[in-house]
């Protein structure tokens, strides 16, 4: 049989009506058999709120009190079914103890911990609505299979570890229901809850569906797919019906919300077609993601990535001499950075990091100690304030013409960098967030409008 995991955002489990149109389009599928979803809409980011150290006690005790209120107003709407209510009794009062001890031991692991409880919340609720509808359906842990590593805030997925424990504890369980379980967050081996970044309930789901070998993961969210461009910066912006992984893995890497980075990667190595669509109106249809498509334009979308981070690195010791590069990417994977795009000069480097690639709690991925240890081998500076500008499509490195057409728009613009070569999918210019929406709308109309 075909096996159909289907994961639900913030916005489409937000409150009991948004639940119930979410439960609909679950029992129209029979072949949905899990279901995976995140915090309610508000409740993630209460919680890491709760984990600021600047957070005071009347401030803490009004945030458990907001993330109750939006929690019990879904359990109102249920009739206060009794499981369900002591169930989010005891989240609740986990959170206000962990709450409680981050202000004297503020350690990721409890961060991590206080972090994981809206998804808690929002599964035996989402769980109890299916049952009312009259499924049979059940709340699951996911942290029973979801093994990652113990690198608090942005844990890593053991791969072969998270199939092997869904096999034996998640696999059979489907036979007779329907599993609702959690996006964002797993377990190390010794039992600490951990928490995969922020956004990480789309590659939850993804890494389910590889390890159950299902045909398709659905990504159920507030918008009906995936467009050209974003609709707020270009109103002429269409919906776009296919995909390739290819071009997909480049729209999220730079930039379109609607899908998780890393989804794309289980998916890639199972060839598991993925759908984006919207809960709220998913009679509209939304865009397949396939391991192949018919059609293959060279320009396929523009996307942007605010909030982005240029590091430039100057030394003297670069020029004709050998190991820079490697003590210098060395030292930013000890503290666990990944490097966006890189130029290079004789004596310079300019890297490009994601600042919204911080950790769960929404710590910087600039630390002190990394600066220091930059600093010793090379002047340092950094600069913010910065968007990621992509354009997206096929065979852009060898089609002739593609640098005019873009170039031409920017010429009003302060390019901070640029980048094209590597992939054939995307060419990225790094501008001004000032700028950013300006670029992109009128890079939409000359490739796209005219």
């Amino acid at each position: 049989m075909s096996l159909n995991v289907a994961k639900f955002g913030g916005t489409s489990v937000a409150d009991y009506s948004a639940m119930s149109r979410c439960a609909d389009i679950i029992i129209n599928n029979p072949n949905t058999r899990v279901v995976v979803v995140s915090a309610s809409s508000g409740v993630t980011n209460l919680l890491v709120e709760l984990t600021q150290e600047q957070t005071t006690n009347e401030r803490r005790s009004q945030l458990i009190k907001d993330i109750a209120h939006i929690q019990y107003l879904i359990l109102d709407e249920l009739g206060n079914p009794q499981e369900v209510a002591a169930r989010l009794d005891a989240v609740l009062s986990r959170i206000s103890t962990l709450s409680e001890s981050l202000s004297g031991n503020r350690t990721k692991a409890t961060m991590d911990d206080l972090l994981a409880q809206g998804e808690q919340c929002s599964s035996a609720l989402f769980a109890a609505v299916l049952r009312e509808k009259g499924e049979a359906a059940s709340a699951f842990d996911v942290r029973q299979v979801m093994r990652t590593d113990s690198h608090f805030g942005r844990a890593e997925p053991q791969i072969e570890t998270v199939a092997a424990l869904t096999a034996e504890h998640l696999a059979p369980l489907l036979i007779s229901q329907r599993i609702v379980t959690q996006g964002f967050i797993g377990a190390d081996e010794l039992g600490a809850t951990t928490t995969l970044g922020r956004g990480g309930s789309d590659y939850s789901a993804a890494l389910l569906a590889e390890a159950l070998k299902a045909t398709s993961v659905e990504i159920w969210t507030d918008v009906a797919g995936i467009y050209t461009t974003d609709p707020r910066l270009a109103p002429k912006a269409s919906p776009i019906p296919e995909i390739s992984f290819n071009e997909a893995a480049e729209m999220a890497t730079f930039g379109a919300k609607v899908l998780h980075p890393a989804t794309i990667l289980p998916a890639v190595r199972q060839k598991i077609q993925v759908f984006v669509g919207s809960s709220w109106e998913p009679d509209r249809g939304g865009t397949w993601i396939r391991h192949q498509v018919e059609d293959v334009p060279v320009y396929r979308a523009v996307a942007v990535r605010r909030d982005q981070t240029l590091l430039n690195l100057h030394s003297l010791q670069m020029l004709h001499a050998q190991g820079f590069l490697a003590e210098t990417f060395a030292t930013l994977a000890r503290h666990k950075i990944s490097v966006d795009l890189i130029t290079t000069s004789e004596v310079n480097v300019s890297l490009t990091l994601d600042k919204t690639g911080s950790d769960s709690a929404g710590n910087g991925l600039l630390s002190e100690p990394l600066l220091q240890e930059l600093s010793q081998h090379c002047r340092v500076r950094v600069e913010d304030d910065l968007a990621l500008v992509a354009i997206i499509g096929n065979r852009i490195a060898t089609t002739p013409g593609v640098c005019r057409r873009v170039f031409e728009v920017l010429e009003p613009h302060n390019v901070r960098m640029i980048c094209q070569g590597a992939s054939p999918h995307n060419l990225c210019v790094l501008v001004a967030e000032s700028e950013a929406a300006q670029v992109v709308k009128a890079l939409h109309k000359n490739l796209f409008e005219a």
